[in-house]
């Protein structure tokens, strides 16, 4: 399927015919000429338990920023042990 753009409204209408009249994700995908993958993931996004997801998905995103800025200050820790432990020897 090439790269169709649908609406807000046009997925959230989607998804409550999954979650509120209990249609199958198959059945409404083929119906509406989208991919299940496509639903799944609007479901997700749109659906009941969305909060929980947008919550899980931003304490993901922050433990990612917090473990690269840990990365990056172990580096500048080791740089400066090694420059420290350079200029002892250079001073004897």
């Amino acid at each position: 399927m090439s790269n169709n753009r649908y609406t807000e409204e046009f997925r959230i209408e989607a998804v409550k015919q999954v979650v509120d009249r209990g249609h199958s994700v198959a059945e409404v995908a083929s119906r509406l000429g989208i991919t299940t993958h496509s639903l799944y993931a609007w479901k997700k996004k749109y659906g009941p338990d969305s909060a929980k997801h947008q919550v899980l998905a931003a304490e993901q995103a922050e433990i990612r920023q917090l473990k690269k800025e840990l990365k990056r200050v172990t580096e500048e820790r080791d740089i400066l042990k090694k420059a420290a432990a350079y200029f002892a020897s250079q001073s004897e």
